[in-house]
């Protein structure tokens, strides 16, 4: 463990998850679209362009001298109630760098504004409209990298051509929360507190049933599906989403690898500037898309 890594842990433990544990939805949004600006940066030459696909506001974000195609199309994370592209687009400008692809990145439509099912309504229409011009690899971290693996199931169940594959950092795959790691991790997770786990769900499922694959993609249906690529920390609550859906996936047949990696925190890749784990792990996702 890197001594970056060490100092993290403890700065994210005494000064995030506090915040993050007691804030409203409105406080989580100013305080990660300011702190993303001050702390995440793209690298030199990064372009970043707004537009629509399929009626929902994206970003793109493309490294010096990308190739057009494959995209990736990545949907952020933040409870499905916080973040944006704008939050989570220098570490997709960094992963753009490394593998040569540009990156899309939808600002999907936020709980409790807009409840489940907007989010994956939003996501599919930007997938229709992408795949009709380009090759995809769809990605996501925490809520959003669940977003990208019910996106799968649905892509697989209405019979669309799907993408060259997954990947999810953190992901959140089970809102029913039923994985022991929610309760073993608790105090071990220096992020997320699992105190706000009911009032979060309220936001986005607003009494709707959260078995609902397009919601918790580790009920769904992935015969057939692409390759899949996970990764999540040891200490996390939401531990057991990944070990558990990686399950899924191989008993399905997908050809499917999930890391587990020691005292890492949440979505750790966003801290790409001053970590280096942070780097390690994308640069392995990058070494696995160019493999697709």
């Amino acid at each position: 463990m890197s001594w970056q890594l060490r100092l993290l842990n403890r700065h994210l433990r005494w000064f995030e998850k506090p915040a993050l544990a007691r804030h409203d939805k409105d406080r989580l949004r100013r305080s990660f679209a300011l702190k993303s600006r001050l702390y995440f940066h793209a690298p030199l030459g990064t372009s970043f362009e707004r537009a629509s696909l399929g009626g929902v506001p994206v970003q793109w974000a493309r490294a010096r001298g990308v190739r057009p195609a494959p995209v990736i199309l990545y949907f952020h994370g933040g409870a499905y109630v916080f973040g944006t592209s704008t939050t989570h687009r220098a570490m997709l400008a960094k992963l753009s760098a490394l593998t040569g692809l540009p990156a899309c990145l939808p600002d999907y439509r936020l709980a409790p504004e807009h409840p489940f099912p907007a989010q994956i309504d939003d996501a599919l229409a930007c997938y229709r409209a992408l795949r009709s011009t380009h090759e995809v690899i769809i990605g996501g971290d925490s809520a959003g990298g669940g977003l990208a693996l019910a996106l799968l199931h649905e892509i697989l169940a209405r019979g669309l051509v799907p993408p060259m594959g997954v990947f999810a950092f953190s992901p959140l795959t089970d809102v029913t929360y039923s994985g022991a790691s929610v309760t073993e991790n608790a105090a071990r997770d220096c992020v997320l507190s699992a105190t706000r786990i009911g009032e979060m769900l309220e936001m986005f499922l607003r009494g709707q049933d959260p078995r609902d694959p397009r919601a918790s993609p580790l009920f769904g249906r992935f015969t057939g599906a692409p390759p899949v690529w996970m990764t999540v920390g040891d200490t996390e609550i939401l531990r057991d989403d990944t070990l558990r859906m990686q399950a899924a996936l191989v008993a399905q047949g997908v050809q499917s690898v999930a890391t587990v990696k020691p005292d890492h925190p949440h979505v750790w890749p966003i801290f790409h500037n001053v970590l280096p784990e942070a780097g390690e792990t994308l640069r392995d996702l990058a070494g696995w898309i160019r493999s697709l």
